[in-house]
């Protein structure tokens, strides 16, 4: 699947962006339409004076921005509803992701799909809460040190969007201690906060790439990257979930335990990457 040229490149940066790896018509249409059908249940609910434009790849979301207007709780209605679409699961599982696994880590990797670790994201215009400060996922996902992120848009990513930021090669200087912040609201994952946070981004190269649905995005578990600022008039969706390598041993030594999803606290398996001494 992948070039020697590529294969080095997520070596050296731990980010590799593949165009056109997914079928739009057989893998992406699906997901489209049923969010859109999903979002036009949820305003039938509620009994919402909303117009919507037709179905199309361009136009899934139709109805979402005026629906989480009229009450922002909708918005997590429809959040939690569409990981549960079935065209959205069988890609979660979908053949391609282990060869790609194995290309990158080694034939010897036993790949695993990180339970609680996929899901439909969606950036809301403006909305801080639930913005992804810079992090390494492994905190937030646990299972094995060796993890790969797959992420795939929905919807074409502008400047405007805020497309995710990344520091390229920073996963070669292994896990970073942080702190639990809690400011504006954010808790959990989303509470996190690098040790030394600006000074230690600096240090490395950054991207931001645009890309379109269809293309994936593949991250190694211990880049640096950070969700961008949406500043459009529509939210940013996207696909993200988390593979992670049976044989790795820190994975095989927690006995492969989840983090914030699984209801475990990462510090209480790590306790040494709690920079602030608070493990809940």
């Amino acid at each position: 699947m992948l070039t020697p040229a590529q294969r080095e490149t997520f070596q050296e940066e731990g980010l590799l962006i593949i165009p056109g790896f997914y079928d739009l018509e057989s893998d992406i249409l699906p997901i489209q339409r049923a969010i859109y059908d999903i979002i036009g249940l949820v305003i039938d609910k509620y009994r919402l004076p909303i117009s919507r434009q037709p179905f199309s790849a361009e136009t899934f979301d139709s109805g979402y921005q005026a629906l989480i207007a009229t009450n922002r709780a909708h918005g997590a209605e429809v959040y939690d509803a569409v990981k549960q679409i079935p065209a959205f699961v069988r890609l979660v599982a979908h053949p391609l992701h282990d060869r790609l696994f194995r290309e990158l880590r080694g034939e010897d990797a036993l790949p695993g799909v990180a339970a609680g670790g996929y899901g439909i994201r969606i950036d809301n215009p403006g909305e801080e809460r639930f913005r992804a400060n810079w992090h390494q996922e492994y905190p937030a996902q646990l299972r094995s040190l060796d993890g790969l992120v797959y992420w795939s848009p929905l919807l074409k990513v502008s400047e405007e969007l805020g497309p995710v930021q990344f520091c390229l090669g920073s996963h070669h200087d292994g896990l970073v201690p942080v702190h639990s912040v809690g400011a504006g609201g954010k808790t959990r994952a989303y509470a996190l906060v690098l040790q030394d946070e600006q000074e230690r981004i600096a240090r490395y190269p950054q991207a931001a790439p645009l890309t379109a649905p269809g293309d994936l995005v593949v991250v190694d578990f211990l880049v640096l990257h950070a969700s961008g600022f949406n500043r459009a008039q529509r939210s940013r969706w996207s696909m993200q979930l988390r593979y992670f390598n049976f044989n790795e041993p820190t994975g095989r030594a927690h006995g492969w335990k989840g983090s914030f999803a699984a209801g475990v606290d990462f510090r209480s398996v790590h306790p040494e990457l709690c920079a602030d001494g608070e493990a809940e």
